[in-house]
């Protein structure tokens, strides 16, 4: 992409605080970008190939919004987790295989979307953001789910296609999860936490594809609690 195209696409983020640029094979973050950094709400350069994020991503004091699927990712610089204003966290489908250290920091984080990476467990970092909303960890390679998710403040996760097989009780602790998608892993039905039907606030249990027939799941003590919290959502949302 020519000089040119690059400068018409900044005047327009300018203007519009927000600079998209997808789909054209970039292989790395535009420096240009950084002139911009005190009024950029909003960054897509999904669908390029893009492996290193530079440290002057921190720069972007005012970023709400950063959407990076489909590139070629393996970390992310410390630096990112400057970003106080960042709500909206898109890294699907790159090949990422932790979060920073302080990851914990990005305070104001409410959607975060890491399907299709390398990841081998749930990030404990996660569990100091307070304002999450909704976690997408699917298409990963998480093997169990670690009692410090009882700490988890989101209100959807997704663990589909994973390789669970072992999840910890303390998940029916969380206080605010609402539900818990754990499509297509390895659990079998004795590793499915029975505080999760008779114990929690989860309201939605999405399990196909286990190790168990569906079927067996309603034979369990608690699972008329559960039904009791699946029907009053229904008739919420109804």
């Amino acid at each position: 992409m020519g000089n040119s195209a690059l400068k018409a696409h900044l005047e327009t983020a300018q203007k519009t605080g927000v600079f998209q640029l997808t789909g054209k094979g970039l292989s790395e973050f535009p420096e240009d970008l950084q002139k911009l950094a005190s009024n950029l709400r909003t960054i897509d350069l999904s669908n390029n190939k893009i492996e290193i994020l530079p440290p002057l991503m921190g720069k972007f004091s005012v970023l709400k919004s950063l959407a990076l699927n489909h590139n070629k990712l393996t970390a992310l610089p410390e630096e990112l987790c400057r970003l106080k204003k960042l709500e909206i966290l898109h890294l699907n489908s790159n090949q990422l295989t932790q979060l920073p250290a302080a990851f914990g920091q990005l305070a104001a984080l409410k959607t975060l979307s890491l399907s299709g990476n390398k990841l081998r467990t749930l990030p404990a970092q996660l569990c100091g953001l307070r304002h999450l909303d909704v976690v997408d960890l699917s298409r990963n390679q998480i093997q169990s789910v670690p009692d410090t998710v009882g700490e988890l403040q989101t209100i959807e996760l997704n663990l589909n296609q994973n390789q669970i097989s072992q999840i910890s009780s303390q998940i029916s602790h969380c206080p605010r999860l609402k539900v818990l998608r754990l499509e297509e892993n390895c659990l079998e039905l004795s590793m499915l936490p029975q505080s999760i039907l008779s114990d929690s606030q989860i309201s939605l249990l999405a399990v196909e594809g286990n190790l168990f027939e569906i079927k067996k799941l309603r034979e369990l003590d608690g699972y008329d609690k559960y039904m009791e919290r699946f029907t009053a959502t229904k008739k919420k949302f109804a």
